[in-house]
């Protein structure tokens, strides 16, 4: 199921981010140069480890692991999260939790694009991205 995911993918529109940042409690100074980035996410999968590559002109991160394991997670704007991956109904589901607070990221395909949803409390962001 993670198969349709892997590739090089490319933002091409986004909604919402500079409010979910601000849910996150990113700095204003960290949410205006991550606004501005048209990252690039490689997925890709070697066994059953997954990586997600995020490539940007604000910050590179990386993340690898096993669908369904707990895992250490240091994020792009460096919070300390604990991170779980999940497959669920052709979505992969992303939940990072910290201090007390908890966020969701869904990515699923749709008509060859990525489409990902950034959730916390009550803000929803969108972001879609097209294979490079």
């Amino acid at each position: 199921m993670i198969k349709p995911f892997l590739g090089t993918w490319k933002l091409v529109s986004s909604e919402n981010f500079d409010e979910y940042m601000k849910e996150l409690g990113v700095s204003v100074a960290v949410q205006n140069l991550a606004g501005s980035a048209k990252p690039r996410i490689i997925i890709s999968a070697d066994g059953d480890k997954v990586s997600i590559k995020t490539e940007s002109t604000f910050k590179n991160s990386e993340i690898s692991f096993k669908i369904g394991e707990e895992f250490d997670e240091t994020t792009i704007d460096n919070r300390k999260v604990k991170s779980i991956v999940t497959l669920d109904g052709g979505s992969m589901i992303h939940v990072q939790k910290w201090l007390g607070k908890e966020t969701t990221i869904k990515r699923k395909i749709v008509d060859g694009k990525m489409e990902v949803e950034y959730i916390m409390n009550n803000v929803v962001s969108t972001g879609v991205y097209e294979k490079v």
